[in-house]
């Protein structure tokens, strides 16, 4: 359940608050904009008005003029005109509302900006303007800055009755947004604790927003299948290894009790010994096997990887083999090999062909054919291996790439179930993909095996 404290230290609401924030910013901005080009256009105005005004007063005759200062003291022009006033040479006051001379003020000088005090009015802050008359005398124009002063009230009220509702509507946006993460949040920590708990099959939940905690979800989710499948692989595997071991160490166990207690010679003791040492080679041969598959699924191998010819290597491989299957009658042939490259371990990869062509003479009956090759399909390299054995059923065409596993068809022959798991790891390791089929065009139905993998290049150098 979500309060106060907890939404408003959520990283929304401070993203919230920090836009809000930036909105009041960009709002001050644009105020203070239009304030000062509204300011800087009334300025302009403001002068204009007032040298017209000038303009037109000193085209009087002076008893006309001092006609129209006295009445401009008297009525509503003092509004917008507060101060108006005529001084001699010395600046001394001859008609006017002004009672001293504008500190700062020269005759046929600038507009200025200035505070006066008018007769009965207080300081007024104006725009002020003398000009000298053409008997000497100085008539001072002060326009007030009413006008100015009421655009500066206009836009701080449009400031603040704009900034204060967008930044209150953003920080309740920042706090519902908030309420709402949290609340997904939640659940999120409910199922993890479950998870912690011991529930491996629970999952994380992720909606169809694909916002980012739906993605960081997803990918979470994606974490814990794997680490489900390895679990149960380990539980597997610990039963698996204790189920391989047992038997031959009960062996070795009781022919070297039965060495110890016959009566016979060295020549019965030696013979135990030497089976003894064949047992446990078996259980030396299992423990290997699993530190291989655990050092290749480590990832640490690909620091290693160089360019490597494909064609060289199933080269290498089938000169390797040949005397082998040629041993049990078996014709080993190198099909459709095309020069292609890929980036790889070679050692790793020489490891995995190895034991797709043991498992393939293995498996395959005297009189058979085993038929490798390396091809291109599209941008990709695959690596094949054929037999004329009995095959892998569908069934079990993916359960036979888990350790230790074994067919029932398979159980009379010698192995531990560890070689397409190695085959596998190393595979991953090259994000390669495996694929297992019936051999088809070959005389007799049978296995083929392609192990895909992205091609750095294809042909000659």
């Amino acid at each position: 359940m979500s309060t106060p404290g907890s939404i408003f230290s959520t990283g929304t609401f401070r993203l919230s608050l920090g836009s809000a924030g930036f909105l009041a910013a960009a709002l001050l901005l644009q105020s203070a904009l239009i304030f000062w080009q509204t300011t800087s256009y009334q300025i302009m105005r403001t002068d204009l008005m007032l040298s017209r005004e000038a303009a037109l007063i000193t085209a009087q005759s002076r008893p006309v003029l001092d006609q129209q200062l006295r009445m401009r003291a008297s009525d509503d022009l003092h509004l917008l005109i507060p101060g108006a006033g005529l001084f001699d040479a010395q600046h001394r006051v001859l008609n006017g509302n002004l009672p001293v001379w504008p500190e700062g003020l020269q005759p046929d000088g600038p507009v200025r900006q200035m505070v006066v005090n008018p007769i009965g009015q207080g300081p007024r802050s104006v725009r002020a303007q003398a000009l000298r008359l053409r008997n000497g005398d100085i008539l001072v124009l002060a326009r007030g800055l009413r006008d100015l002063e009421e655009v500066r009230s206009v836009v701080l009220r449009a400031l603040l009755l704009c900034a204060v509702p967008s930044i209150l509507v953003a920080l309740a946006g920042g706090a519902w947004l908030s309420h709402r993460a949290l609340l997904r949040v939640g659940i999120m920590h409910r199922a993890i604790d479950r998870i912690m708990s011991g529930d491996l099959h629970e999952r994380l939940p992720a909606g169809r927003e694909r916002d980012d905690l739906d993605r960081l979800a997803g990918s979470v989710n994606r974490m814990l299948d794997r680490l489900e499948y390895l679990v149960d692989e380990i539980k597997g595997v610990g039963d698996d290894i204790a189920h391989d071991l047992r038997t031959p160490l009960a062996r070795v166990r009781t022919r070297l009790e039965r060495a110890r207690s016959s009566p016979e010679g060295g020549e019965f003791m030696g013979e135990a010994i030497e089976r003894a040492i064949i047992d446990l080679d078996q259980c030396f041969a299992v423990i290997t096997a699993l530190l291989r598959i655990g050092e290749i699924e480590n990832g640490r191998r690909r620091a290693a990887f160089a360019t490597v010819a494909l064609d060289e290597l199933v080269a290498d491989i089938f000169d390797l083999y040949e005397p082998i299957a040629e041993a049990r009658q078996i014709a080993l042939v190198v099909v459709d090999c095309e020069p292609v490259r890929v980036h790889g371990d070679r050692d790793l990869l020489i490891e995995l062909l190895a034991n797709l062509i043991d498992n393939a003479i293995k498996f395959t009956p005297e009189g058979g054919r085993v038929e490798v090759g390396a091809e291109t399909s599209g941008t990709n390299a695959v690596l094949h291996v054929a037999d004329t054995g009995p095959g892998i059923a569908p069934a079990e065409r993916v359960a036979v790439l888990a350790r230790f596993y074994r067919s029932d068809k398979s159980r009379h022959i010698a192995g531990n179930g560890l070689g397409l798991s190695l085959v596998g790891a190393i595979a991953r390791l090259h994000d390669a993909r495996i694929s297992i089929s019936e051999a088809g065009p070959l005389p007799r139905l049978g296995c083929l095996i392609e192990v895909t993998m992205a091609a750095t290049s294809i042909g000659r150098p």
